[in-house]
């Protein structure tokens, strides 16, 4: 008896860590290899659930990787497409949407997962911009949202002649303060540490020029501003493009990474009902709201207030499961991947960071307020016993002779991605969510169906198209665009069947949550037909049926 007790928990032992992801061999975010690895782990360990295919290759050689989940018919089972790394420097998406996969598919034995799967496919791109990424592991470490194609971002004519430098050899690119009374920047009160830009309007005085850490190597007065490189790729979409702004390139979908990404969507999926992207934008903590005169235009620029509604019902689920209903609303930026997903591709679009500077309590366990940011995490970084700070050290600047010349301030990358300790407990939750939401798809059913004999050989066929989905089938926004499919209702007749009234087609291009139409049809004779409704983003439900 103790033999069978011991075999038991050895076997759920085994089951318990073999179910954990290479994420808990690892110790901190992974390089483009280490990514690589990984996706080919998964696409080794579960074949028959999911392949892995390159969409391009970057200017430095690096794979655009899509990875998709399911099982079945999966290009007619609705989608969800997680996007990481739209953001260079925001390493935790990408993180999170590989370990969003690791975890869904260590899961897939469970009957919830494997059931899931069954009716969902997932497109998972971790790494949207991994040239940008890789550079969180350089050397000399600052944060980079630009891939490595040169470009000339103050029209001088001359390429990447203006880079960081590392003026007090740490390896790190910080902030450079210039002590002067022309200076339009102060110390912040609440903690000195830090800089602000004073405000005349409240009798505020400035005795500092504040740059980035570096050298004006062209002599124009501008610091840094022509660096190596490149084109963010989250400011290179087609919605709201910012011409003419630093990153975004010359043109909208300029770049191979965004082609890459635009193209399989438009072209391979679309069966994809929503988007979630990890990245700045957050409308899951806090959602959007609905703004009438921004839908009242001839270019929308506003979620439809349905829209909104199914935001607030996803934003709800998100906050009870991940309990980071604390993160800053954020609703997007010009050219961006998150707004793109709703107004061009006219889906049901996410974001979230993943991740926010938790609340940060005082001695007797109250929440402790701040009036910047950057002032409450470093009181976190503090308590949590990290290094996130580079003291002001004076150097000396040949730009600025007879100047006093710090550098110091918050190192690359810290303020916004959580220490790698974090990672596995927020993709559980991200996990959890993600199932969630997938479960709310829109899901098209033929129910009540029935056929009554009308009299003179004919026959009265009616059913209702239902969806039994807590989603509807489109985005109000997604009805008014071409690149969502329409739910399709059709009626095909065999043997010696004659369609009397009704049409044998119809298109329906929405039915919300719970919500149905019912339709009739009128033939006469006898044969067998085929009723079938549907589209790849809802499903597609068929009724078979002989008339003797």
């Amino acid at each position: 008896m103790k033999n069978k007790i011991l075999r038991s928990v050895l076997m759920v032992l085994i089951w318990t860590f073999g179910s954990l992801t290479m994420l808990s061999a690892q110790g901190s975010y992974s390089n483009f290899n280490d990514l690589t690895d990984r996706l080919n782990q998964l696409n080794s360990n579960y074949g028959d659930l999911v392949s892995l295919e390159s969409l391009d290759e970057t200017a430095d050689g690096r794979e655009i990787w899509v990875l998709t989940i399911g099982s079945g018919d999966i290009e007619n089972h609705p989608a969800v497409a997680v996007v990481g790394g739209a953001k260079g420097s925001h390493i935790f998406g990408s993180e999170l949407a590989l370990t969003f996969a690791e975890k869904l598919l260590a899961r897939s034995n469970t009957d919830e997962v494997s059931e899931l799967l069954e009716t969902t496919t997932f497109y998972v791109f971790p790494r949207l911009n991994p040239d940008a990424t890789e550079h969180y592991f350089a050397d000399l470490k600052y944060e980079r949202d630009v891939n490595t194609i040169s470009t000339n971002e103050d029209r001088d004519d001359a390429f990447d002649e203006d880079p960081f430098e590392d003026l007090n050899g740490d390896n790190l690119i910080t902030m450079m303060r210039v002590e002067d009374e022309t200076g339009k920047w102060k110390m912040l009160e609440e903690d000195n540490r830090l800089m602000t830009q004073a405000d005349i309007t409240k009798g505020e005085q400035g005795n500092y020029h504040v740059f980035t850490e570096g050298m004006d190597n062209d002599k124009d007065g501008a610091f840094n501003e022509d660096g190596e490189g490149g084109v963010n790729i989250n400011k290179n979409f087609t919605f709201d493009y910012p011409y003419f702004e630093p990153g975004a390139g010359e043109n909208m979908a300029s770049q191979i990474e965004t082609r890459a990404i635009l193209d399989f969507l438009f072209e391979e999926a679309s069966n994809v009902f929503s988007v979630v992207t990890f990245g700045p934008a957050n409308n899951l903590s806090s959602p959007l709201r609905f703004n009438r005169g921004a839908v009242s235009q001839r270019v929308i620029t506003g979620w439809y207030e349905e829209d909104v509604a199914v935001n607030s019902l996803v934003s709800e689920a998100y906050n009870e499961i991940t309990n980071l209903d604390y993160a800053p609303a954020n609703s997007g930026q010009q050219g961006d991947l998150f707004q793109w997903a709703y107004f061009h591709y006219g889906r049901f679009s996410f974001s979230t960071p993943g991740w926010a500077v938790p609340e940060v309590m005082d001695e007797e366990g109250n929440s402790q307020k701040f009036e910047s940011t950057d002032a409450k995490f470093l009181v976190w970084a503090e308590q949590q016993g990290m290094d996130a700070f580079v003291d002001w050290q004076e150097v000396n600047h040949p730009d600025f002779p007879n100047k006093t010349v710090e550098v110091g301030g918050i190192k690359p990358y810290v303020s916004f991605n959580p220490p790698y300790s974090a990672v596995d407990s927020l993709a559980e939750s991200h996990t959890d969510f993600l199932i969630k939401l997938a479960g709310m798809k829109p899901n098209v059913q033929l129910v009540n169906f029935e056929t009554e004999e009308a009299g003179r050989n004919l026959t009265r066929i009616s059913v209702d198209v239902h969806n039994s989905g807590i989603l509807p089938t489109a985005a109000r926004l997604g009805e008014r665009t071409n690149w969502v499919k329409e739910v399709i209702l059709k009626l095909e007749l065999s043997g010696n069947l004659e369609l009397v009234s009704g049409d044998v087609l119809e298109t329906i291009e929405s039915i919300e949550g719970d919500g149905s139409l019912t339709q009739t049809w009128l033939v006469r004779g006898n044969g067998s037909f085929t009723i079938s409704a549907g589209a790849p983003n809802t499903g597609i439900s068929t009724i078979e049926q002989t008339i003797r």
